[in-house]
């Protein structure tokens, strides 16, 4: 078997330890190498390691004395890219609604003692709409800008991106609980088709590329998943009202 060994130099002080460099340390040893783990314990030893090598951060890593660089390089040396921060990805929504769908799961157990009923179906919507309801909401000024770029009702009265929040996660529990559906099933129409005109025009007339303001700061593009999430609140309102 050939050992294969790796040096690491990582920031480990009394007021901070640099979590890319913990980040490093685990992937090499899951790649089955034996790390020097050499800590920088002070500000003055990393500005000194750091000078001497022409780097600007750390950690760095050195693998059979040839250097990587820090834990980008290291991912990009073992075959696995970085994502980019700002890079698409659906990842945040189907986070979302595989929660949404195991709560609802959870919750026909619970009342009725099996994994799965039509009305299963109805308590997902609800509960994506809620935990959609909740994302907007952390952080309710960044999706209301957002929700400026496509929607046609938000361009005409610039607080309904402010009041959008509100409603979606309102509407959601009045569903999820069964009580004043008269109200919000209504509402949770008009809202919800203005918002899949708004998706269409945008994306599918108009042929823009934005980001969608569905999970309030998010990396996911305006497209299926914006209409989908429209069409579901839709489809509930029109069940609610039958």
């Amino acid at each position: 078997m050939t050992n294969k060994s790796a040096t690491l130099h990582r920031m480990v002080m009394a007021d901070h330890m640099c979590p890319f460099g913990l980040k490093s340390l685990d992937l090499l040893k899951r790649k089955g190498y034996t790390v020097d783990d050499r800590h920088l314990t002070s500000r003055e030893e990393v500005d000194k390691f750091k000078a001497s090598h022409g780097v600007k951060t750390t950690p760095q890593i050195f693998i059979d004395d040839v250097h990587i660089g820090g834990f980008d390089d290291l991912n990009e040396h073992f075959g696995k890219a970085t994502k980019e921060k700002d890079s698409v990805t659906y990842q945040p929504v189907t986070a979302l609604f595989a929660v949404a769908f195991a709560l609802a799961v959870a919750v026909t157990w619970l009342v009725n003692g099996v994994l799965f009923k039509p009305q299963t179906i109805a308590w997902f919507i609800s509960t994506a709409m809620v935990l959609l309801g909740l994302q907007k909401l952390q952080n309710i000024e960044n999706f209301a800008t957002m929700f400026l770029n496509y929607d046609l009702l938000a361009q005409k009265w610039v607080r309904y991106g402010y009041v959008y929040p509100f409603v979606e996660t309102i509407a959601g529990l009045s569903m999820l609980m069964g009580v004043m559906t008269w109200l919000s099933a209504p509402i949770t129409l008009i809202v919800a088709s203005i918002g899949a005109i708004s998706v269409i025009k945008a994306v599918y007339i108009d042929k823009r590329e934005l980001k969608c303001a569905c999970l309030g700061d998010s990396r996911v593009p305006l497209g299926f998943v914006s209409l989908v999430e429209n069409l579901m609140m839709i489809g509930m309102a029109i069940w609610m009202l039958i």
